[in-house]
């Protein structure tokens, strides 16, 4: 396995900055926005489709540093009801799909989406219960009408060019847990899969070890991202809390630097049955800690992750 980080953390301050910053931090990945939520600060696919030149001086800026690519990210809605909005998503999705190919770059990151609750709708509809019914019949007209038929369409469009589409697992979102994600992967194929981010699990209350076990063979990207959950208010709240993640003293949970949430020995579970499960690839830091800097929050994440990690390849059992 290998330590990255998403970049978009470092949209401030030039490509070439951050990725000296990144080097010198001893990391050896890099996963980097290409537009939608995350922005594309170090990574324009309009310029850089348009630029074999402009690739090759990303790909010489990688290379000259000793870093890789894990993945582009463009985590967006390409199934808002708002036409425009999905119009712009898709577009960003695509021409990431586009450009992953040409940087011969194997995994793109999304969000599954969310439609709305018909086609007049102006705003997602997250759908979290079966009653009244018309929750499931709204549940239903999304995935029959909206969900399946476009992702179909997208996984055969990566397919031919070579790129597997990495769900993140995200709550406003109809793919947002396990099952769900497997239920879309058996309707548009194998080339969907998940960036496994534990730290929307854990805040929904499951357990990441379990759930890795269950996408075993189906994990293609991986966020080291934590959370942290308040077990004074959720006591009194429950988990879903819609409250600003900058009042962190009266939310349910918060999202934390890898560590801080969970303790070493969580993480070590879930390095461990990633490598049981068959996951050799990057473990991409995503700094979102509200109560650190983000040079505080981006250090102790990889101090954290260096003495998880596992690195090299299991030998011969010479004991049995």
């Amino acid at each position: 396995m290998k330590i990255g980080v998403l970049t978009v953390l470092f949209s401030q301050q030039p490509l070439e900055k951050t990725l000296d910053y990144v080097a010198e931090a001893g990391l050896q990945a890099v996963e980097l926005g290409c537009g939608n939520y995350p922005g594309n600060a170090h990574c324009d696919p309009d310029a850089l489709l348009g630029s074999a030149a402009k690739r090759k001086a990303l790909l010489d800026a990688l290379k000259s540093r000793g870093l890789i690519i894990s993945g582009l990210s463009c985590h967006g809605n390409p199934l808002h009801p708002n036409a425009k909005i999905a119009r712009e998503h898709h577009e960003v999705h695509r021409q990431t799909v586009e450009l992953a190919e040409k940087l011969g770059v194997a995994r793109v990151i999304n969000f599954s989406g969310c439609p709305g609750d018909s086609p007049r709708a102006k705003y997602p509809n997250w759908v979290t219960c079966p009653w009244p019914p018309d929750y499931s019949e709204i549940l239903a007209w999304q995935w029959e009408e909206k969900v399946i038929p476009y992702w179909k369409e997208e996984a055969r469009f990566a397919q031919k060019r070579k790129v597997k589409l990495c769900f993140e697992m995200h709550p406003g979102f109809v793919v947002y847990n396990p099952e769900t994600l497997l239920r879309l992967r058996q309707a548009c194929g194998p080339v969907i899969g998940a960036n496994f981010d534990p730290s929307h699990l854990f805040w929904q209350g499951m357990d990441p070890v379990a759930a890795i076990r269950e996408l075993a063979g189906a994990i293609f990207h991986f966020h080291a991202k934590d959370c942290r959950i308040d077990p004074i208010n959720t006591e009194r709240n429950g988990v879903l809390d819609a409250k600003p993640y900058s009042d962190e003293i009266n939310r349910s949970w918060i999202f934390r630097t890898v560590g801080y949430g969970h303790d070493a020995a969580v993480w070590r579970d879930i390095i461990s049955t990633l490598r049981l499960v068959g996951y050799d690839w990057v473990l991409s830091i995503e700094h979102e800690d509200s109560l650190m800097s983000l040079d505080e929050g981006f250090k102790k994440a990889v101090s954290f992750l260096q003495s998880l990690i596992i690195e090299e390849k299991p030998g011969a059992m010479w004991w049995a």
